[in-house]
């Protein structure tokens, strides 16, 4: 069998692993030059034009399947972009250039510079609209959450089987008014609430170290890209997921089908939503629970990484100190 063979069989070439890190720092760096400033969508902006121009270096022939936007709505990394050399795998891509783009411009925690990469079909195609979600990290029996069940049992299936009782339970919400029902059940049951501001796909994978983040259950409507996003971490890193389409216009339905999705009400599960063989990479912006922000020294710059593969279960913190600044000029 040649080089070649073992290669394709073997999924991604696992050096992709340290060039994806690469691909988030480029973008974290650049947004974090203007967090705190106010300006969501030059912070958003620069962080785009960033990932992109390191994504065409790489030697993968990749698609864009969750991106900023379908092509009538971003010039760049849209849903559909073919980016890389070509000379390489076909890979899908999902990224986030600034997760939380409204918390980096307040300079607020938890901002991140995000991508997931797949062989081509392993990561869902998902539409830009809204998405129910429920998560938990690792180490629980299959099955002990379920999107359609209440609330109040998820919370008591988790604190029976962490042997603690609910009120030592944490969720985490987004703060938004269409919660206002969930947040009410949650605190009905005693268990406590996390709520974040923005920035979803944080709030997932903070699932995974309650001892580290405080967050034993990520629950509530987000957007659909961030689901595929979290999904494909929560994958390398273990743990439980499932999911459905908030769809009500009929445009979105619409675009689902182009998407190929069919049965806009089905219920996805962590493995339908990512493929065996992630790649995934996330960047500090800003300081938070799991990642330092950008730091700015007179002759460096350091960025905090976390990478992570599926197939191997290998989760790596890369904190670099970057010396050569010029890397980071736009060409």
């Amino acid at each position: 069998m040649s080089k070649s063979d073992v290669s394709a069989k073997s999924g991604l070439d696992r050096i992709l692993t340290l060039e994806l890190a690469r691909v988030a720092e480029r973008a974290a760096v650049s947004a974090a030059r203007l967090r705190g400033h106010g300006d969501e969508m030059a912070a958003d902006q620069a962080a785009v034009d960033a990932m992109r121009r390191e994504l065409n270096r790489l030697p993968i022939d990749g698609t864009v399947v969750i991106g900023e936007g379908e092509r009538d709505e971003a010039p760049m990394l849209y849903i559909g972009e073919n980016v890389g050399t070509k000379n390489g795998p076909k890979v899908d891509i999902a990224l986030d250039p600034l997760e939380g783009t409204t918390i980096c411009a307040k300079n607020l925690p938890n901002s991140l510079a995000v991508i997931a990469m797949a062989p081509e079909g392993d990561l869902l195609n998902a539409p830009d609209s809204y998405m129910d979600k429920i998560a938990i990290g690792p180490g629980y029996p299959a099955g002990l959450i379920d999107l359609d069940a209440p609330i109040a049992d998820n919370l008591a299936a988790v604190a029976k089987e962490k042997g603690v009782s609910i009120n030592e339970v944490t969720a985490c919400v987004l703060d938004r008014p269409r919660h206002a029902r969930l947040i009410e059940d949650i605190r009905a049951t005693g268990a406590a609430i996390r709520l974040i501001g923005d920035g979803d796909v944080a709030g997932v994978i903070h699932t995974t170290d309650t001892e580290e983040t405080g967050i034993d259950l990520y629950v509530g409507i987000g957007g659909a890209p961030e689901g595929v996003l979290a999904a494909a971490a929560l994958r390398c890193i273990g743990g439980q997921m499932q999911s459905r389409l908030v769809i009500t216009r009929d445009e979105q339905v619409e675009r689902a089908h182009r998407m190929g999705i069919e049965d806009i009400k089905k219920k996805y599960t962590l493995e339908e939503m990512a493929g065996p063989d992630v790649l995934f990479a996330a960047t500090g912006v800003t300081d938070g629970n799991m990642l330092q922000g950008v730091r700015f020294g007179r002759n460096h710059i350091s960025t905090h990484t976390v990478v992570m593969r599926s197939s191997t279960g290998t989760v790596r913190y890369i904190k670099a100190q970057h010396h050569q600044l010029e890397k980071f000029h736009l060409d």
